[in-house]
């Protein structure tokens, strides 16, 4: 079967109350999170993502050095800016340890709001306050474990896919 034959899914859009945001943020809580559990994660994602014909980027890090775990496009056609928006949200997560959807929701989308309420000046720009980065965290350790981001579709779906893929995996 070719992957034009495959219809897709609809991504159903995520909430966007900070309260309920906030919630799910605060469940994505794992056992565990190794190199095979962020393989399974993104290959989950990509699998997910393949029947949509948007090219998208996928890419799970680890928290404290960077480290790519995993990192793949879906279709011919991305950009180097997705790479660029791939970083900006990841630094987004680390920097505030909420989801890049839950940041986007409580400034409404106003990035001068944002960039005022921290003082960012010219640094704004090295964050994003766009849906589609989603903190790791993992039992009995402090803070943000991983980071999974994915560029390229709508805002809203780049956060909902990736919680839609963790409940269909983890829970």
């Amino acid at each position: 079967m070719s992957l034009s034959s495959v219809t897709h899914r609809l991504i159903e859009p995520p909430p966007t109350d900070l309260e309920s945001i906030s919630r799910i943020d605060s469940s994505l809580i794992f056992k565990h999170f190794t190199v095979q559990d962020a393989w399974e994660l993104g290959s989950a994602l990509r699998n997910r993502l393949l029947p949509i014909p948007t090219p998208v980027v996928i890419n799970i890090s680890l928290a404290n050095q960077n480290q790519t775990l995993f990192h793949s496009c879906t279709h011919s056609g991305v950009m180097p800016d997705n790479d660029n928006w791939v970083s900006r949200k990841r630094k987004t997560v680390l920097r505030w340890g909420v989801s890049t959807w839950y940041m986007h929701c409580k400034f409404d989308g106003d990035e001068n709001a944002f960039k005022d309420k921290y003082g960012l000046g010219n640094s704004a720009g090295e964050y994003a306050i766009h849906g589609g980065g989603v903190p790791i965290r993992v039992t009995s350790v402090e803070g943000v474990v991983a980071v999974v981001v994915v560029s390229g579709l709508k805002q809203h779906e780049d956060h909902a896919v990736i919680l839609e893929v963790i409940r269909e995996l983890y829970c």
